[in-house]
This record gives structure tokens, C-alpha cells and sequence, in this order.
């Protein structure tokens, strides 16, 4: 950790370690040891991060109940050259934790601020899902409100229907008592064969990788006695061979491929695709007039 360099004054977002502690890395240790004080999402949780590599330097909370104010004290010790370290509980700060807020007041201040990278749950859960990882979009956490939750979904699929020139991975977290919940969202508003990639428990000792169809992952998790550790939630937007996938396909279009193919009266076309997607011929229908009113 020792170099002959001394730190330079500024802010130092430092990624640490999302499970297995080996994932920090050799400049984050140097920056934790050489920083004048380390501010952190939860004291007592990176203490022992600290702890275990023998770092001393001081620590300070600073999470979302106090950012406002912990941002004004912190950017005043960055103006007289403090060297000033964030780290979050685990991971990146900044992405879908405290950090970018400081980051931004640093910034307007004339400060410098460095970039510590290191570890961070969602691409490590995209590099191993096997989906498109050259075009993707993290949403962060989907909200902890069931209505809430489903708009966000339903935005999202709306948005997979239009016309796409390239392939999007999205990505999500979710917590563990939510998983289920959220696995029904996806099942009822995108169909039962939305393809999902689910990831727990990243680089630790239980680290699951599960993919497959949303139906399918949904009856395993459901299964399951106890359900543990944060999760990373991908969905596929890959667009298929017969140029739509099923999360964007309409009902209207689904409705009248199956009239033309199968010579179906449009009542019995909708009960079919409403089965296919695992939603209520009612919601079925809600969803057919709402797309021949746009």
C-alpha cells in the first residue's frame, strides 16, 4: 500500500469490494490508508472492511439522512486541501448509493475529484449473463411501492415496443423480499417467456447465476424457504428473428397474427394471447383499446 507518491488534496470515490474481499483494489487500499478521512454510507460496515487491512484513518457517516449537510462540512475541509475518501457499503459510490451528490459539489467548487474504480454489482452481473452487454441501461433500484413498481414496468415494456435500431440490456436491483413480487410484475405485464437473468450474492461464496424465462425463474425463487442476498435483475430486449420480441410485440399485433394465421374470431385471439402472457383477458382488453386509441 505504501508509495512515494503523496496523495494529492481532493475527493476520492473509491469502489470497495461487493462480496469477496480480494475485489479491492491495490490503489483503493493505498488512497483508504494515505486519505485524511473516509466518509461512508455506513461507519460501522466499512470499519470492518478497515479493519481487516489494518487502515486506521478516520471515518465520518455520510449517507442519505444526512447528505445535505455532510456535503457542506466535507466540501469546506476539500477547500483547505483536505484529501477526502467515499466509499459506500459496497461497490461503486455513486451508483445507486451516496457519493454523486458530493461528487457534483466538489466539482462546482473547483475541486478536484479522482475516480477509484473497482468493483460494481451490475456490470459484474452483466459481463456473466450472457445478454447484450455493448447496449444497456441501469435503472437502479425499482421502488419499494407495489404501484409505483408496476408503472416503472410498464413504462419499460411500452418502451420495448417501439421501433429499436439496437439490442438494450436492461438492468435492476432488487432486494430479496421483493424478488417474487417483482418476478409476477414482469410475468403479468411482458408475458411468461420475457427472458431475465437474475444474479445473487455476487462474488461471494453463494454466488447464483440463473437465467431462462421469467415463468420459469419466477416457479423457483417462489419454491424456495428462505430467499437471501441482493439481487441483480436483467431483462432481455433482444429483438428475434421474426422481428419482434415478446415484450415487443403488441396485444393488437399478437391479436391479429393469430386471426390471420389460425382464422380466430378477435374474442378468442385475445383470450389466447391474454393465456400466452399470464394476464387477465380483462386487463387484455384494457391493453388492446389503449393501443388502438394511440
Amino acid at each position: 500500500m505504501s508509495s512515494d507518491t503523496p496523495l494529492a488534496p481532493g475527493l476520492y470515490l473509491v469502489a470497495t469490494p461487493i462480496g469477496n474481499l480480494e475485489d479491492i483494489t491495490l490503489r483503493a487500499l493505498r488512497i483508504l490508508q494515505s486519505a485524511d478521512r473516509i466518509a461512508c454510507e455506513d461507519t460501522r460496515q466499512t470499519q470492518k472492511l478497515l479493519n481487516h487491512f489494518a487502515i486506521t484513518t478516520p471515518t465520518v457517516s455520510y449517507h442519505l439522512h444526512n447528505e445535505a449537510e455532510r456535503t457542506e462540512e466535507l466540501v469546506a475541509a476539500l477547500k483547505e486541501n483536505a484529501r477526502i475518501a467515499v466509499v459506500s457499503d459496497a461497490g461503486t459510490p455513486g451508483i445507486a448509493d451516496p457519493g454523486a451528490r458530493l461528487a457534483t459539489a466538489a466539482i462546482a467548487a473547483g475541486i478536484a475529484v479522482y475516480p477509484v474504480p473497482g468493483a460494481n454489482a451490475a456490470l459484474a452481473a452483466l459481463i456473466a449473463s450472457g445478454l447484450n452487454a455493448e447496449n444497456f441501461h441501469f435503472h437502479g433500484f425499482l421502488s419499494s411501492r407495489s404501484g409505483e413498481r408496476r408503472t416503472q414496468l410498464e413504462r419499460l415494456r411500452d418502451a420495448l415496443r417501439l421501433p429499436q435500431t439496437e439490442t438494450t440490456t436492461h438492468i435492476f436491483y432488487e432486494t430479496p423480499h421483493r424478488i417474487v413480487d417483482t418476478l409476477e410484475e414482469i410475468e403479468s405485464l411482458f408475458g411468461p417467456a420475457q427472458r431475465i437473468v437474475m444474479a445473487r450474492e455476487l462474488t461471494k461464496l453463494h454466488e447464483e447465476f440463473l437465467r431462462g424465462t421469467v415463468s420459469e425463474l419466477r416457479a423457483n425463487f417462489a419454491k424456495r424457504d428462505s430467499i437471501r442476498g441482493e439481487f441483480v435483475l436483467l431483462i432481455d430486449g433482444t429483438v428475434h428473428a421474426a422481428g419482434e420480441s415478446a415484450t415487443q410485440q403488441s396485444i393488437a399485433a399478437a391479436v391479429a397474427a393469430l386471426m390471420q394465421s389460425e382464422n380466430l374470431q378477435e374474442k378468442d385471439a385475445l383470450k389466447r394471447v391474454a393465456k400466452d402472457r399470464g394476464i387477465g383477458k380483462s386487463e387484455a382488453y384494457r391493453e388492446l383499446q389503449r393501443e388502438r386509441s394511440r
